[in-house]
């Protein structure tokens, strides 16, 4: 269930968030270049559904990005990330853009990150990684 999108008019890069009941998780869906104008009223978006719609589990895709990626990773690490924690998330898989090989988020953010993140190179297999943390919680 589509839950939110949001497109820049001007080149039609998207952040879409939508709720996979059958997963029982929220998926960010990522594509093509995102400032971080949108890239932080995507992540406030997933606050606010994620309050009104609580969900333990999040996958976080980026694979179809396009140039950097989230310049504002400090108000992720400060603001998004205990917000997120408090509204009960508990598990990220993110996955890592196609044109790049490694990401800066695992490096950024604090060691003390309150939910289980775990970074991806394909949709498949953080796919399954969630779906396997699901059944175990």
């Amino acid at each position: 269930m589509l839950l939110n999108i949001n497109t820049d008019p001007r080149d039609h890069s998207t952040c879409a968030l939508s709720y996979e009941e059958e997963n029982h998780w929220l998926r960010a869906t990522w594509r093509g270049y995102v400032d971080p104008v949108e890239a932080m009223r995507g992540a406030e978006a997933y606050l606010l559904h994620a309050a009104r719609t609580p969900c333990s589990l999040l996958l976080n895709d980026n694979s179809q990005l396009r140039g950097p990626w989230f310049d504002s990773l400090d108000w992720l690490a400060e603001v998004w990330v205990p917000q997120a924690s408090r509204l009960g998330l508990r598990c990220v898989a993110h996955v890592l853009q196609a044109d790049r090989h490694s990401d800066i988020i695992p490096t950024r953010l604090p060691d003390s990150v309150p939910f289980e993140l775990q970074i991806f190179q394909n949709l498949e297999d953080a796919q399954d990684w969630l779906k396997q943390w699901h059944l175990a919680s």
